[in-house]
């Protein structure tokens, strides 16, 4: 099972969602969790948001990236363009992406949008670590 670690600037909204999609969408087929370059907390607007769809990440919370080793991760998902700030070891993983989503935590009613989009990204991210798993086999 592949390892993926979703990242952003402050482990708040969009990697939250994405670790709530990758566990409710992945499950059984990627292990998946979110860090920040610094940690803060889970917004109210992400958790509201993701609920409305039915997927409950209240017992999600924000950690910071220094509290894990890259080499645990096969995948490293950044969601804010902040791939360029990540040290280097988190850079050369088996995959490594720069999603470059917009910040819902500077305009709330993107949220949504967001959501859809992060949405159909760990759709597509699931399907191609699963066809590679597949093939490798």
């Amino acid at each position: 099972m592949k390892r993926v670690m979703f990242v952003c600037k402050k482990n708040s909204a969009r990697s939250q969602m994405a670790e709530g999609f990758a566990k409710t969408l992945g499950k059984g087929k990627i292990a998946a969790i979110s860090s920040g370059l610094e940690a803060s907390q889970v917004r109210s607007e992400a958790i509201a948001t993701m609920k409305q769809i039915g997927i409950d990440i209240t017992d999600q919370h924000s950690k910071p990236l220094s509290d894990f080793q890259a080499q645990d991760f096969d995948v490293v998902i950044s969601l804010c363009g902040c791939g360029v700030n990540l040290p280097l070891e988190w850079v050369v993983r088996e995959v490594f992406e720069d999603w470059q989503l917009d910040d819902p935590a500077e305009q709330p009613e993107i949220f949504p949008r967001v959501r859809d989009e992060i949405k159909e990204r760990v759709t597509q991210l699931i399907e191609s670590v699963n066809k590679e798993f597949t093939t490798a086999r």
